[in-house]
């Protein structure tokens, strides 16, 4: 096939720009075509599930309304995150913001009371309102419960917090639930353990075991869009050994593979393990998820 190059019109509908890239070379460009055709027929499908890994600062970064947005509209069914895009999350929901910005020297923005992420800058007050307005949170769910899963802890927190703009809260009015196996390694975490040494209070990391098996057995069919990798990738494809992989998935890594981490690792090598079925239909997209992930959903609802 010869490469089509690129013709770029005046008030072209992103879905004509995404049907170029099909024909427009090898390079990047196919892989992006590809998965924003598989998340179409996926969003289309309703007997497929689509489960969303979160890894790496997408919600700082950027993606706060894309994910709530797909959520509220009923395109999600399953979220897997690292602790630090819940966390980040609520930071948000509780009056915070983030920060674009040149980069400048970190010494100076840690005496000014600033964190960096890449190109992303958080202030240290906003986490200090969060600190405070979580453990109040804490202590309401606390009332219910002494043990409780982390699904059904994320679930609690959504309903106690009172932001339409929040992912926890959206995908708890919309009874999607939230997986975080290593939600520890975060600012709530951090916060929990601190809650736990005057409270009776217990976070159960193997009580989502049931439920997510549950989920994974009731899907016909599931479709993995992963943001990162780490943790939640392998959570996500991990969880679906139970029936022999996954049908599809979409990967968004800058990770390379040649290092052996699951983070670079080309989804055809989940076959190995199960994780995705003989046949499955991947596709991994390298490139920055931040910007490629708004573009392939921006041409997955102009397709359907």
């Amino acid at each position: 096939m010869k490469v089509k190059h690129l013709e770029i019109k005046k008030d072209m509908k992103i879905s004509e720009f995404m049907d170029q890239l099909e024909s427009s070379g090898v390079l990047g460009s196919r892989r992006i075509s590809h998965a924003t055709e598989l998340l179409a027929e996926s969003f289309k499908d309703e007997d497929t599930k689509v489960f969303l890994s979160i890894a790496g600062p997408m919600v700082p970064g950027g993606l706060r309304k894309v994910i709530r947005d797909l959520i509220d509209m009923g395109y999600i069914d399953l979220i897997v995150s690292s602790g630090a895009n819940l966390t980040h999350d609520l930071v948000e929901s509780f009056g915070g913001r983030h920060y674009g910005g040149i980069q400048a020297d970190d010494e100076q923005l840690f005496e000014s009371g600033i964190g960096r992420i890449g190109d992303i800058f958080t202030k240290s007050d906003d986490f200090e309102v969060f600190e405070e307005q979580i453990q109040k949170i804490f202590a309401k769910i606390n009332e219910k419960y002494t043990v409780i899963s982390i699904k059904d802890f994320i679930y609690e927190i959504g309903l106690l917090i009172d932001d339409d703009e929040s992912i926890i809260r959206t995908a708890a009015l919309k009874n999607v639930p939230i997986f975080a196996p290593g939600i520890i390694d975060c600012m709530i975490g951090l916060q929990l353990w601190i809650y736990c040494q005057d409270n009776d209070f217990t976070l159960s990391s193997v009580g989502d075991m049931a439920d997510l098996s549950d989920f994974v057995y009731d899907s016909k069919k599931v479709t993995a869009c992963m943001l990162g990798g780490g943790l939640p990738k392998h959570y996500t494809l991990a969880s679906n050994i139970l029936t022999g992989g996954i049908d599809a998935g979409i990967q968004i890594t800058l990770d390379r593979s040649e290092g052996g981490s699951l983070s670079g690792a080309p989804l055809e090598e989940a076959k190995s393990w199960a994780k995705a079925k003989a046949g499955s239909n991947l596709v991994t997209v390298v490139g920055d998820a931040t910007v490629l992930f708004p573009l392939i959903v921006a041409g997955t609802l102009d397709k359907i």
